[in-house]
């Protein structure tokens, strides 16, 4: 049996209003229609009825997945989160220190050098890093911004820390997903606009990569490396999979 693991932010949803893209909410009605098995993968770090929000929208699904999920798993309190407000006030809910934490725990957010150097200050005193998924790119007010890998990717560089990541792209997230559906990474199709932050690591795994150009890449000429193939929505998805039966 095959399945799929898709995306929301960019492929399901548009970046902006948060609402359905063209197409998306009539493929997922078309994978419950022919039984094919899927999740939706999400890196949302922002609201934890997010599942709701989605359901709300028209999209009709029973497996989905997002870090929240995982973080009782892995929290050690006292902790020092980083992030957007949003996050900030999800965190809430664990013990925070500042001054001498267990753990960092870092979501998305458009970071100041300050900030930066706070968190910098933090990992060199031997805390442990966390970091809540590991996207290439942030798509806000039409510009796009280092998503939450790369500022990994700087952290590691400048602390020799590593990050253990929740979300996507992590071999973990990603084996938790797989044993919702019960299909294994050889047989799962995953559509995603983040190539480097989900496909190609996802490839790596033995995965099926379809990249849809409806979110952080924009046009063929940005593809870095090739994913499997390359859409301009998941409603040209929805449309060759009818046209192949």
């Amino acid at each position: 049996m095959k399945g799929f693991f898709i995306d929301v932010q960019g492929t399901l949803i548009d970046d902006k209003e948060y609402k359905p893209i063209d197409g998306a909410i009539e493929f997922l009605e078309f994978l419950n229609e022919k039984k094919i098995p899927f999740a939706l993968l999400t890196n949302n770090t922002k609201r934890e009825d997010f599942k709701e929000y989605l359901k709300s929208l028209g999209f009709k699904f029973k497996y989905y997945l997002d870090p929240l999920m995982l973080l009782d798993e892995v929290i050690k309190e006292p902790i020092a989160p980083f992030g957007s407000s949003k996050f900030l006030e999800i965190m809430k809910k664990y013990k925070i220190d500042y001054s001498n934490p267990k753990q960092v725990v870092i979501g998305l957010k458009i970071y100041s050098p300050d900030e930066i150097a706070e968190i910098i200050e933090l990992l060199l005193k031997e805390n442990e890093l966390i970091g809540m998924h590991k996207t290439s790119l942030y798509h806000k007010n039409s510009k796009r911004y280092p998503g939450l890998g790369a500022i990994l990717e700087m952290l590691k560089y400048a602390t020799d820390k590593d990050a253990k990541v929740l979300g996507k792209p992590s071999k973990e997230f990603f084996n938790r997903a797989s044993e919702m559906i019960g299909v294994g990474f050889d047989k799962i199709t995953i559509i995603s606009d983040d190539l480097k932050g989900d496909l190609l690591p996802a490839k790596e795994l033995g995965m099926k990569t379809y990249l849809v150009l409806s979110g952080k890449v924009k046009s063929q000429k940005e593809i870095i490396k090739r994913p499997d193939k390359v859409y301009k929505s998941v409603k040209e998805i929805l449309e060759e999979m009818k046209k192949n039966g």
